[in-house]
């Protein structure tokens, strides 16, 4: 009877890496459009912006299932994994609110004039991706648990 819930549970891994590799390819095709022919503007604008946010959205959400399916169902999750978990949160929503802050009104151009993406908010959206990355680490199951 233990064989189906470790089926179900390969199955969520395998969920959870294709979901990541679409949110690369989302993430991707926002960073940088002239890989698939799609660039229009040597700027980097709002759609570029919010496109390679929702793509790493979906690398996290992605990342999340498949750590989450690789544990047992008797697994007691600890406090460094609870505090992984919310740093891949705060990294993501420090990358958000850095690569659209033009348009929440926080950058240095106005809404009404085109946003870009300058130096000071890559930094924050690389910032972001770091804390993302640190929080992953973090959230990764221990072996030795007791649990």
């Amino acid at each position: 009877m233990k064989q189906p819930k470790k089926q179900t549970s390969k199955k969520w891994i395998h969920v959870g890496l294709i979901i990541t590799a679409f949110g690369f390819f989302v993430l991707l095709l926002g960073a940088d459009p002239s890989t698939f022919n799609l660039d229009r503007s040597p700027a980097v604008g709002f759609v570029q912006s919010a496109t390679f946010s929702f793509g790493l959205a979906i690398i996290c959400m992605g990342g999340y299932i498949s750590l989450k399916a690789s544990r047992k169902a008797s697994y007691e999750q600890s406090l460094v994994e609870d505090i992984g978990l919310r740093l891949i949160g705060t990294g993501y929503l420090v990358s958000l609110v850095s690569a659209l802050a033009d348009v929440f009104g926080l950058g240095t151009q106005a809404w009404p004039s085109l946003p870009f993406l300058g130096p000071s908010q890559v930094a924050g959206v690389v910032i972001g991706e770091i804390v993302i990355a640190i929080g992953f680490a973090m959230f990764i199951p221990r072996r030795d648990s007791p649990h």
